[in-house]
């Protein structure tokens, strides 16, 4: 499928819901210098086994990149010009956990020419434990958004 099949266009009803996103928690990037390296509780077995968990945890940031990337594949170049994603993470995403992100459309409102969508989003893992929940506004074909 190609990824302009999935942009949301202003014919776009309530209740679309979004391509999910499938990520694997691999902790060679959970310990990647990129999602920071500072707390081992991400990426250390030994020391998130002595704290109480029982497998290293996913950097909240690894989750709102899944999201992200849901969401400009389905908005495109709008999640850089306005948009807001409110995202709470309300369970750990533990190493090697399967996460699926998800967005269905709740509101489409006028504004402008075009339209404000509210798009419901969460993350999961193969058992159904939401992770992450939350919401994104995104506005779509409104001229002058990007002023």
């Amino acid at each position: 499928m190609d990824l302009k099949d999935l942009l949301v266009t202003r014919d776009t009803p309530v209740g679309y819901e979004l391509q999910p996103l499938k990520k694997k928690a691999a902790i060679q990037l959970m310990g990647s210098r990129l999602w920071g390296r500072f707390n081992p509780n991400h990426w250390d077995t030994v020391y998130a086994g002595a704290t109480g968990l029982k497998a290293p945890i996913q950097t909240g940031e690894m989750s709102s990149a899944y999201i992200s990337e849901m969401c400009v594949n389905h908005f495109g170049e709008a999640m850089f010009t306005g948009a807001r994603i409110v995202c709470k993470y309300i369970a750990s995403t533990l190493a090697n956990e399967v996460i699926t992100t998800h967005g269905v459309v709740r509101e489409k409102i006028p504004k402008g020419d075009g339209f404000r969508f509210i798009v419901d989003i969460w993350t999961d893992n193969e058992d159904g434990e939401k992770k992450t929940v939350g919401f994104v506004e995104v506005d779509v074909d409104v001229m002058g958004a990007h002023a």
